[in-house]
């Protein structure tokens, strides 16, 4: 939220205009267009007009109003996957060229190695899309981690706050759901995961969202994973 958020909206610009003529770039633009167009009746919706010339101030004009869509995008924490693809696209470009890095508490990678020792696998389920959790832990603090993880998941898969996404994702990996335990920091999804008979623990870090009285007193609560003692896999 104070990194890669902010760094979109600080180099939007920038960004398009360096990359208009290239496809990928291009086949962003057509998602968020076809997204604004779908979103026309919303309240302070954007259009995104189609290049009706070929010169500079025209280029201008449309790229302004992607940058006045993305952001209005933003403020409304959508999770569209035009909007998305982007982000991925743009943060990609700024962890490649060392502008950005993944931050990891120093408890985690330790933690992981002696999960997988075990005999345990490790997911990543994300509202951050595949390709950005792949990013960040690809460049990160502590140097390309990817290779701790056994798989990754996104909002493709169902939206964090519903029981049914955990449900697929067990199903995905072939495992029964109360055999998997979910971290996160928020409880609204820890209750969807719960309902779908999966361990929660709620992670408290530097920086989270505060918890109600009774949300600290009905979960289980870990401020570090060295707090976490799993059973090991049979």
């Amino acid at each position: 939220q104070e990194t890669l958020f902010p760094y979109i909206k600080d180099n939007l610009k920038e960004y398009l205009h360096a990359h208009w003529e290239e496809e990928e770039c291009q086949r962003d633009i057509r998602l968020l267009r076809k997204q604004a167009q779908e979103d026309c009746s919303l309240d302070g919706a954007v259009p995104i007009p189609l290049e009706s010339g070929s010169g500079e101030e025209e280029l201008e004009r449309v790229i302004q109003a992607v940058v006045d869509n993305v952001q209005w995008q933003m403020s409304l924490d959508r999770k569209t996957t035009a909007l998305k693809q982007l982000q991925g696209h743009m943060w990609r470009a700024a962890y490649a060229t060392g502008h950005m890095k993944g931050e990891i508490f120093e408890d985690v990678v330790p933690a992981i190695r002696k999960w997988r020792e075990a005999g345990m696998k490790v997911y990543i389920y994300s509202s951050g899309s595949i390709e950005a959790q792949k990013l960040l832990f690809g460049y990160s603090t502590e140097g390309d981690i990817l290779e701790l993880f056994d798989g990754h998941f996104d909002t493709k898969i169902g939206p964090k706050v519903e029981s049914e996404s955990y449900r697929k994702i067990a199903a995905s990996i072939g495992c029964a759901t109360n055999n998997i335990l979910f971290l996160t920091d928020v409880p609204r999804e820890a209750n969807a995961a719960e309902e779908a008979d999966t361990h929660v623990a709620v992670v408290t870090r530097p920086g989270n969202a505060g918890l109600t009285d009774d949300e600290k007193s009905y979960y289980s609560l870990i401020s570090s994973f060295t707090e976490l003692f799993l059973p090991s896999s049979t």
